[in-house]
């Protein structure tokens, strides 16, 4: 049996390995291309450089804080209410995130302009390029991931000898870190880009009335740099947080659930491997033809994403046969149930943003009216297209668990939700593939029009990025439903957790919500998706302000910009937004690491539990809602602009920017921040269980 976990292991490392490889091939593929003119070559470098020292600045702050809770963990750690390994794994969970996020970036920046020019030449050349691009963000992400959990696994059970559970518990706690890096990135590469991208819009299209990335809008380097810093970046962070996190908190209840045996903990892992190299088959069959429409070019990525989720149901069920046996089997139903389940919350996605559907049309259609009513019509689109959802996560839950075996009380139900997590998460490296080209489709729509390329270049440029909204939506949409499913499994790790420290188990001995510190706890939980989207919100709203200022100033103040006979300054759009979002991204992610502890101190665990139920129901509902909302008013903007209601420049063009802007942070700062927060609190509330059982009130 050594042998063979010893076998198992090196696969999944393999595995990660094959991962970053084909990564770097994809890079090197994006890299061959030409940048185009010597002037797409320096509005390329432009972005680049703002990218770059937005992330440097950002990460000497997020240093500062992994500094200050690493000895927070030590002392703790010192004190015996943890083990000394996790200070280790909080460091190198936030480590990877970050780095995934900006190898991300990186590509993203290199691959802009290469994107514009391709699309010179074509619409499937452009998408070549954009694609394998993202391609390089999907893989750097699943490959870094399960490189670090199989790198721990192989540290903690071959070196140090640690038996299954104790392996479990440690490396549950580099989520932690994950999730913290995760959330400075996200929000504060969120508030970045859509404060350039609110101000932009504004004062650009509304007031001045000139085009979309008109080179004379002193905002419009900072709007890119923001599509790299929030969308690249922040994404590749967040999602590389939910990889991770549905992975070992199976890996946690496998362990609960089989008594020790450390093939359940090997089984999440081992999908994940396969699910990368199910990932790279489907990546060669995104293509088209020339002169493609929208939803052909919507048919050949999601060809290779369903090739990649058929692959992965067949291979599956000889891993749960293998390694648990015929007698659990149901565990394979579980995986299915949960790959169904993302497929279909994609196509919810799709249905309620995409403009080749009813309702974004029929939300356009608002615009005749002004932009209150677009805005009345997005709320209330994002408002119904939570109820489809939440019926698929549903449905996803009650066959995991039912099927598992969970009505026999013995952990397998729990267990079988969170292999759902993992099916709904196996093929991350093409569905991210399919996302992180957005971005990069919309630089290079950037990049075209500041360099003055022919209208149609800028035609091709403006198919592949309304199609990334829907693919991005429909990314967010993956990472919301998968994050429900492994707060669910994180919060039953949190209670045994609790369980297997001394008197832990008194503490919840009354989970009922008759139970006033349970009830407190839902409350308080429920809250705490609203406090979060309303600080993130602001912080949009407040860096937004300061660059329509400077933007009014700048047309205001520079003689002949208007005219085309003078540049705008650019680097101080750039500057102010990376002031403000570093400013404003530390609140939000305090709440979110002191909130469970001061809960946990003066409710007790029981309340902890209220908490992390509240925010995981309240959080999906919004999250959800905030990202269908936004998604929708992008893509009727964008309908708009194809000609529909007036075209571009009409009055109805005008309201539907407004709602556009109103919808911007919604879909791309507090919304993917909330699936986020939810897992953190999580996270949190298992690391400080000790602390909280020791010295809580109740």
């Amino acid at each position: 049996m050594f042998v063979t976990e010893n076998l198992l292991v090196i696969v999944t490392f393999i595995s990660a390995v094959v991962a970053l490889l084909f990564a770097l091939l994809m890079a090197n593929k994006v890299l061959k291309f030409s940048e185009g003119t010597d002037l797409m070559k320096k509005i390329s470098a432009s972005i680049r450089k703002g990218a770059n020292a937005y992330l440097k600045r950002q990460y000497s702050i997020v240093l500062v804080f992994f500094a200050c809770m690493f000895v927070v963990l030590c002392v703790m750690a010192a004190f015996g209410l943890l083990t000394w390994f996790v200070p280790f794994a909080f460091l190198t969970g936030g480590f990877f995130s970050g780095l995934s996020g900006f190898v991300g970036m990186k590509i993203a920046t290199l691959s802009n302009a290469r994107t514009a020019n391709a699309c010179r030449t074509g619409l499937n050349q452009g998408l070549r390029v954009a694609f394998s691009a993202g391609s390089v963000m999907g893989f750097t992400v699943v490959g870094l991931g399960l490189l670090d959990i199989s790198a721990w696994f192989m540290i903690l059970k071959f070196i140090f000898k640690l038996d299954a559970a104790a392996i479990s518990s440690a490396m549950l706690t580099f989520g932690m870190g994950a999730s913290s890096m995760a959330l400075f990135a996200r929000v504060g590469g969120g508030i970045f880009t859509k404060a350039a991208d609110v101000g932009a819009d504004l004062v650009g299209k509304v007031e001045a009335g000139i085009p979309e990335d008109d080179p004379r809008n002193p905002a419009v380097i900072a709007d890119n740099v923001g599509d790299n810093v929030g969308d690249v970046a922040g994404m590749g962070a967040d999602l590389y947080e939910s990889y991770v996190g549905s992975v070992i908190s199976a890996s946690a209840l496998g362990i609960a659930a089989f008594g020790g045996d450390i093939k359940a903990m090997l089984l999440p892992m081992l999908m994940a491997a396969v699910g990368i190299l199910c990932s790279i088959f489907g990546t060669f069959l995104v293509r088209t033809k020339e002169g493609a429409s929208q939803k052909n070019l919507l048919r050949a990525l999601s060809r290779g994403t369903n090739f990649s989720a058929i692959l992965i149901a067949i291979v599956a069920f000889p891993l749960v046969w293998f390694l648990l046996g015929k007698e659990n089997i149901g565990l394979y139903i579980a995986v299915i149930s949960g790959l169904i389940g993302g497929v279909l919350i994609g196509q919810s996605t799709e249905l309620f943003t995409s403009d080749s559907y009813k309702p974004t049309r029929k939300l356009a259609s608002n615009s005749e009216t002004g932009s209150a009513t677009i805005i009345i019509g997005g709320l209330s689109l994002g408002m119904l297209s939570t109820a489809l959802p939440i019926l698929i996560i549903a449905v996803c839950i009650l066959v995991a668990y039912f099927v598992s075996g969970g009505a026999a009380e013995t952990g397998l139900g729990l267990y079988g939700i969170a292999l759902a997590a993992v099916g709904m998460l196996s093929t991350l490296g093409i569905t991210l593939a399919t996302d992180a080209y957005g971005p990069v489709a919309d630089n290079a729509g950037g990049i075209a029009e500041m360099a003055g390329l022919d209208p149609e270049v800028r035609q091709r440029t403006d198919a592949l990025d309304s199609l990334g909204n829907t693919t991005a939506a429909t990314g967010k949409g993956f990472a919301i439903g998968s994050a429900a499913l492994t707060a669910l499994a994180l919060m039953a790790s949190y209670i045994d957790k609790v369980n297997s420290i001394e008197g832990g188990a008194a503490k919840l001995s009354n989970l009922s919500l008759m139970n006033p510190t349970v009830l407190i706890g839902l409350f308080i939980g429920a809250c705490l998706p609203f406090v979060f989207a309303a600080l993130t919100m602001e912080s949009v709203g407040k860096a937004a302000q300061s660059v329509v200022v400077e933007v009014r100033r700048q047309f205001k103040e520079i003689k002949g910009l208007m005219s085309g006979e003078a540049d705008p300054d650019y680097a101080s759009c750039v500057d102010l937004c990376t002031r403000s979002s570093l400013h404003e991204m530390i609140l939000p992610t305090i709440v979110a690491i002191l909130v469970p502890v001061l809960v946990g101190l003066i409710l007790g665990c029981a309340g902890v539990v209220g908490m992390l139920a509240g925010a995981t129901a309240s959080g999906f509902l919004m999250a959800i809602f905030m990202s269908n909302s936004g998604g929708a008013w992008d893509n009727a903007k964008k309908y708009i602009e194809s000609g529909a209601h007036g075209g571009k420049g009409s009055d109805q063009h005008k309201a539907a920017v407004v709602g556009d802007t109103v919808g911007d942070p919604f879909k791309d700062t507090s919304g993917p921040s909330i699936n986020i927060l939810i897992k953190l609190l999580s996270m949190v509330s298992i690391v400080f269980a000790a602390l909280v059982v020791n010295f809580s009130i109740f």
